[in-house]
């Protein structure tokens, strides 16, 4: 992100003078939000990139358009700046560890294992309750992050799995028995 951008997106906040919330203030918000959880995936040349995200969310069905938000601080960031293509992976309620891998700094993500490569390139998570092949269609810049969108070219599901949820700083398991 330039500073020009934040300098812009900074005067226009100024500019409205209204009061706002403070980063804690709005991180209390978000962690009462149940997520879910991905992992999104892509290949940087010969390296795999990937990491956690709980800001995955469905755009629209015609066409189909998902999105997700990365900081621009992110070391995830400059593979992402460049790729074409990703894998969005929907992590299973058995895959916290998972979850954890890939969002811990300084580590190989791959090296455990535990995924494959799709005959495009791009790496899958094993065992997720689905995935999504997309093309990058736009990487919009919004405050200290980008807003990726994508176009979803392909996917994989599993029925026999449930989902992970990200809430309040820890992970969660749902199915029937939290059913209403």
């Amino acid at each position: 992100m330039t500073a020009e951008t934040l300098h812009a997106l900074d005067r226009l906040l100024r500019d409205q003078d209204e009061p706002q919330l403070s980063p804690q203030q709005y991180k209390e918000v978000f962690r009462q939000h149940p997520a879910g959880v991905a992992v999104v995936a892509l290949r940087d040349g010969e390296r795999r990139v990937g990491f956690t995200a709980t800001s995955v969310i469905s755009v629209s069905a015609a066409p189909p358009l998902l999105a997700f938000s990365l900081a621009s601080t992110s070391s995830s960031w400059d593979a992402l700046s460049r790729a074409r293509t990703l894998t969005v992976s929907f992590l299973s309620a058995d895959q916290d560890d998972v979850s954890a891998r890939f969002a811990t700094s300084g580590i190989d993500r791959f090296a455990a294992g535990g995924w494959y490569d799709l005959g495009t390139g791009e790496p899958v998570i094993e065992g997720s309750v689905s995935w999504v092949r997309g093309r990058v269609l736009q990487r919009t810049p919004v405050g200290d992050s980008y807003l990726v969108s994508l176009r979803a070219l392909e996917h994989g599901t599993s029925a026999d799995t449930t989902p992970l949820v990200y809430h309040d700083r820890s992970y969660h398991r749902i199915g029937s028995h939290t059913a209403i």
